[in-house]
């Protein structure tokens, strides 16, 4: 396990993306996964993403903020992200890692960052500059470079994300992110906001 941690400070280890699985859920969330927005709301929409997705990243910084603003902020819907490592699996593994220490007050603030620097993560094959631009994005968050390397060094909290992902992947039936579950009802991929405004109010118009 001491690997780990020389793993995700220099980003060289390659992680086991997020495979096909059986099963099926609602998506409601589970005690581990963050979540927006009012417990009690008529709609929850859940989304599987990994911090190593293009297309997540994509439709975090197009559509998250109005989706939030729409239905999270005004009650309407509670939002339930839940962690995947598919696409560049330690860039994935590092972010959720560096947000999941920020704590909740700044998770979704250090995913949303990590989102924005995704495509000059993903662009780059050095390791030294994708913890150069994971370190900016925990400094700016207010966590030093000394407590970034305790935090994705840390091998407990490593095998704690590895848990959740391949319990997800058992639990739901999803081969791709980003995937959405909105009351039960899947769509898959990058989903605009006439998408979302749609299944959103067809599971209203059913929880009545």
């Amino acid at each position: 396990m001491r690997a780990i941690a020389a793993l995700l400070i220099c980003l060289g280890l390659g992680l086991a993306a997020c495979k096909p699985a059986a099963g099926s859920g609602a998506g409601g969330a589970l005690p581990d996964d963050m979540s927006l927005g009012n417990p009690a709301a008529k709609v929850t929409v859940t989304e599987f993403a990994s911090l190593g997705c293009p297309i997540c990243a994509k439709w975090n910084n197009d559509i998250f903020q109005a989706f939030k603003t729409k239905y999270v902020d005004t009650g309407k819907a509670r939002y339930v992200l839940k962690e995947f490592s598919t696409g560049d699996a330690p860039v994935a593994a590092a972010g959720f890692l560096l947000a999941r220490c920020a704590g909740k007050d700044k998770y979704f603030q250090v995913v949303d960052a990590v989102f924005h620097q995704e495509a000059d993560l993903l662009e780059t094959d050095r390791n030294a500059d994708k913890r150069d631009r994971l370190v900016k994005v925990a400094q700016s968050a207010g966590i030093p470079e000394t407590q970034f390397d305790t935090c994705t060094g840390d091998d407990n909290a490593l095998k704690a994300f590895n848990d959740r992902v391949e319990a997800a992947a058992k639990q739901y039936n999803i081969d791709s992110t980003p995937t959405f579950i909105i009351n039960g009802k899947s769509l898959t991929g990058y989903q605009d906001m006439p998408a979302l405004d749609k299944a959103i109010a067809d599971a209203q118009a059913a929880a009545k």
